[in-house]
């Protein structure tokens, strides 16, 4: 008998895993801890993409554009622009402020680049003129996008009761653990307005800059030193606190003839609400009325979809006692459920697609070769959910479309090894043990399998150096799949192995192990069976035989193969022409079926807020006729809840008289049969037969498939 051949690195894996006790361990741990991270891994409509922008509002009061150009935001350029990181700079000119806007590269960590432009600032004093106010400055991160909108409306109610309710509603919100802020658009403002009376000032002889620090009195507190009785000691203060607006009315601003001046002498004192607040009004079924929105961040890498259930159910409990029956609460924005919907939607098809290989397995292999397969890919996907999770990835569809990306590649290794176990079980020759058998298939493809992985990783990886905007967006891609196929070799080498020797038992008919690793009653050098030309040759199907004719005309035939490279060039051409005939559309990423799109509306400055909003209530109305159009928004001088787009594009500070923004929320998409993209890209025409006539710019706003 020959010396037993030396095994590789996959033949060893093999052989210590075939009967070891850690391997069904190893394929139920396995399991749960990929359940654990489906159920951890927070969900998200987006991946996290770190790109740190920090906004600088200079106020430079009278100041024309041209002079906030020339003294604060050209100064302020320069200086910030030699910032280590900054790869763009942003700016707006605007009457009495400036506004710029420091973009650091991608990932450039975010807190420490808002201490660099705030140490740039204050090490550079010299840069604002003489008059210019103290820099403003902000961080945008993604997380300060709204992922949930509440809009209140009712019949009856008031901008100022509609936005005391608002008020209300986002204070007990902001209480819900992960909630980063809670904000209210729309409604009058509760506002104490104090209105001098220029006669009586005259006559009693008082001047504004006297109102001035007498209105600042009255919220100051002082000290007032301590009272010390019966062995103990009471701090005092001076509190001068106006608590209620009937209060001011007995404030004194000044004394003339030894007679204290009150401000109800010289001002009227009135209590109310703003008169020309901005307008937010909801649409539904043609009808228009007042609202407000409350909206919501979260903190980040909290778990949106836990989050909206979470203030949803609160919003719930609220109902009768903070908030009246009478009241509405539409949810205009929910990215939390949306999150959960394409997460799940994406595990379904990633089901879909592990049953369908499996299915393909066991058409093309038998039952026994699918089920061994069908055992490697769960436990494969499953550990790679888990190090998603441990590397502090979010559930979205990018890190999803990563998993359904590979199944396809997941099972190579798996079903290599499995085939090669299949054809030993039935070479003709020495009849070994099986586990003997096992081991010998698994170490003769080991180094191919190997090699094939680490090609496809080499492929796949660079892809995760890509710069920009697009490197972290897809950067989930490359770094899951090549996780998969690593996983993948690993448990086709240690996982597939023992799941053939306990399923393939019964097909084989050998004894699972012998000392010899031979077949009792056999010889090592017997002769193979009859009936086969080469030693290595098994029973041929149809398959095999067709396969051989194919084979034979084109080994054998110069007239075959020149056909057969002309049919493939034919075929390559084809496929070429068909993006240059423009049949086939080429983009980066398709678009998505959101469920929202913006209209913006820009009217001539200097247009009248009345006028604007008019003109948006026409479109609204338009709008509402639409039947995919569940409801709509209006917003006027004040900016609509912004995306992750509006972000980036600064939409937040269209608060101009003579902007209008307009949300459209669409019925879902399981309701409607036109995409997203093709409502707002028919729509288009519709609106600006509205708009052009007004002399306004219309800009229809769709979220990215992608970043912005």
């Amino acid at each position: 008998m020959s010396a037993e051949p030396r095994l590789g690195l996959a033949g060893r894996l093999a052989k210590a895993f075939l009967r070891s006790k850690l391997t069904p361990l190893i394929v139920f741990a396995s399991l749960l801890l990929g359940l654990m991270a489906v159920v951890l891994t927070p969900r998200e409509e987006e991946p996290q993409i770190i790109v740190p922008m920090v906004d600088l509002y200079v106020p430079y009061p009278g100041a024309s554009p041209k002079e906030v150009e020339s003294q604060v935001t050209t100064p302020l350029e320069k200086r910030l622009w030699g910032i280590p990181g900054v790869e763009y700079l942003y700016s707006t000119s605007r009457p009495g402020m400036a506004l710029v806007t420091v973009r650091f590269k991608v990932n450039e960590p975010q807190e420490p680049s808002l201490v660099k432009v705030h140490q740039e600032l204050a090490a550079h004093p010299e840069v604002l003129p003489a008059g210019a106010m103290k820099p403003i400055v902000r961080l945008q991160t993604i997380d300060d996008v709204p992922f949930l909108t509440l809009t209140l409306h009712g019949e009856g109610q008031t901008p100022g009761q509609l936005r005391r309710l608002g008020e209300a509603l986002s204070r007990e919100l902001s209480t819900l653990p992960d909630t980063a802020q809670a904000r209210v658009i729309g409604g009058a403002r509760r506002m104490v307005r104090i209105e001098p009376d220029p006669d009586r000032l005259r006559a009693l002889n008082v001047s504004l800059a006297e109102l001035q620090p007498a209105l600042q009195s009255a919220e100051a507190q002082l000290p007032a030193g301590a009272l010390v009785d019966r062995g103990r000691r009471t701090t005092l203060e001076a509190t001068g606190f106006i608590l209620e607006a009937r209060e001011l009315n007995r404030l004194v601003v000044a004394v003339r003839n030894q007679r204290p001046i009150y401000l109800t002498d010289v001002a009227k004192v009135s209590d109310g609400p703003e008169p020309e607040p901005p307008v937010v009004m909801f649409g539904e079924r043609g009808s228009l009325e007042n609202a407000v929105t409350v909206t919501l961040s979260k903190r980040a890498g909290s778990n949106a979809t836990a989050l909206s259930h979470a203030a949803l159910k609160k919003v719930e409990a609220l109902r009768g006692g903070l908030l009246p029956h009478a009241l509405k609460v539409d949810v205009t924005r929910d990215y939390g459920e949306t999150a959960g919907d394409k997460s799940n939607e994406l595990i379904e098809h990633l089901l879909i697609a592990t049953l369908s290989v499996i299915a393909l397995i066991g058409l093309a292999m038998g039952w026994r070769s699918a089920v061994v397969v069908g055992v490697a890919v769960p436990v494969t996907l499953a550990l790679t959910l888990l190090l998603t999770y441990l590397f502090g990835y979010t559930l979205n569809r990018v890190t999803l479309f990563a998993l359904i990306f590979s199944i396809g590649i997941l099972v190579d290794d798996a079903i290599v090894v499995v085939e090669n176990i299949h054809r030993h079980m039935h070479l003709p020759g020495p009849r070994k043990s099986f586990a003997a058998t096992v081991v010998e298939a698994v170490d003769e493809v080991g180094n191919p399998t190997i090699l094939a992985t680490f090609a496809v990783i080499a492929a796949i990886l660079p892809m995760a150096f890509v710069r920009g905007l697009m490197g972290p967006y897809m950067r989930p891609i490359p770094v899951g799949a090549s996780l998969a196929m690593l996983f993948s070799l690993a448990i086709a080498f240690i996982i597939s192995p023992w799941a053939s020797l306990k399923i393939f038992r019964k097909e084989a008919h050998l004894p699972e192990t012998d000392e010899s690793g031979l077949h009792p009653g056999t010889e090592e050098n017997a002769a193979p069976e009859p009936g086969h030309d080469h030693p290595e040759a098994g029973p041929e199907d149809w398959g095999t035989r067709a396969y051989r004719r194919i084979m034979h005309g084109l080994l054998t035939s110069g007239k075959v193969r020149l056909a057969f490279f002309a049919g493939v060039l034919a075929l390559l051409g084809g496929a070429m022409a068909l993006v240059g005939t423009g049949v086939v559309k080429v983009k980066m990423l398709p678009f998505d079926n959101k469920s929202e799109f913006m209209v913006q509306l820009d009217l001539p400055a200097g247009t009248p807020k009345e006028d604007a909003l008019a003109l948006g209530q026409q479109v609204a109305k338009r709008l509402m006729r639409e039947p995919v159009v569940r409801n709509v928004q209006v917003y006027s001088q004040e900016a609509a809840p912004f995306t992750f787009v509006g972000m980036v594009r600064h939409s937040f500070l269209r608060q101009d008289a003579s902007m209008v923004d307009i949300q459209v929320n669409l019925v879902p998409k399981g309701d409607r049969k036109e995409q997203s993209h093709a409502i707002a890209t028919r729509l288009r025409p519709e609106l600006e037969k509205i708009t052009v006539p007004a002399r306004a710019r219309m800009k229809v706003v769709e979220i990215p498939p992608g970043p912005p």
